[in-house]
């Protein structure tokens, strides 16, 4: 019973850092056949993450042959960093200053989307909102307290909090409603929400880039074994026939 109790204890912190403080996470729209939401996750990826986020398990070239894209144009306008087309997706950002300028060096992104999920990453990335009392001006409702800048900010506008007055036993209070953009970005609510679950189909895609292969061949893998037991269960038959 002791042993059971230390193991559950060991997965606690694990269960918190998921739910993100209580926080109900919003399911996001993963699909990795969609090749076009795919490419646009790479494109805002590069855009406004790679600066500070490396990828150092993905190659440039596999990015490129998976999603579709010629290579020629994935070097002109999706890579930043002047490496070669077959290097490892590195930041931009130099490793000396990145722990200085934000306290720590930001993670890799290559296996953000198994260790976290798709549906952290997408509530996560629309949960940021006004906080004067934070570094960056900002802060987030599934991490409360990040270190991270708001860096699609430009494509959000700028989020706060907004509250409804609601009665509770016969009182009026404030309850939390939601996080509403001023309207000065360069896309529309619905537009944002499309980009995250793009940005997100991106980060799932990156994190097991053999997903797809590896279902196809797994289905095939279990119609031989199910083939084969037909033809065990007959062999069996067939040998213990003579031993009865």
């Amino acid at each position: 019973m002791k042993k059971l109790i230390v193991l559950m204890s060991l997965f606690v912190p694990l269960w918190a850092s998921a739910a993100g403080g209580n926080v109900h996470l919003d399911e996001a729209p993963i699909d990795l056949t969609d090749k076009a939401s795919l490419q646009r996750g790479a494109q805002i990826y590069m855009n406004y993450c790679s600066g500070c986020h490396s990828m150092k398990y993905q190659r440039y070239s596999r990015t490129f042959n998976d999603l579709g894209i010629p290579e020629e144009l994935g070097e002109e306008y999706l890579q930043f960093t002047g490496d070669k087309v077959t290097d490892y997706m590195k930041r931009a950002m130099p490793e000396e200053g990145a722990a200085t300028w934000f306290g720590a060096a930001p993670p890799d992104l290559t296996l953000v989307a198994r260790v976290r999920g798709g549906d952290w990453l997408y509530t996560y990335l629309r949960t940021f909102y006004v906080d004067d009392e934070r570094p960056f001006g900002v802060n987030n409702k599934v991490f409360p307290e990040v270190g991270m800048p708001h860096v699609l900010q430009p494509l959000q506008g700028t989020p706060r909090e907004t509250y409804e007055e609601v009665m509770v036993d016969g009182e009026q209070v404030k309850r939390y409603a939601g996080i509403q953009s001023d309207g000065d970005g360069a896309l529309s609510p619905e537009e944002y929400d499309q980009a995250i679950g793009d940005l997100v189909n991106f980060l799932e895609y990156t994190g097991e880039p053999f997903r797809l292969q590896s279902e196809k061949i797994g289905k095939w893998v279990l119609v031989f074994i199910l083939v084969l037991f037909v033809f065990v269960f007959l062999l069996k038959k067939d040998y213990w026939r003579e031993v009865h």
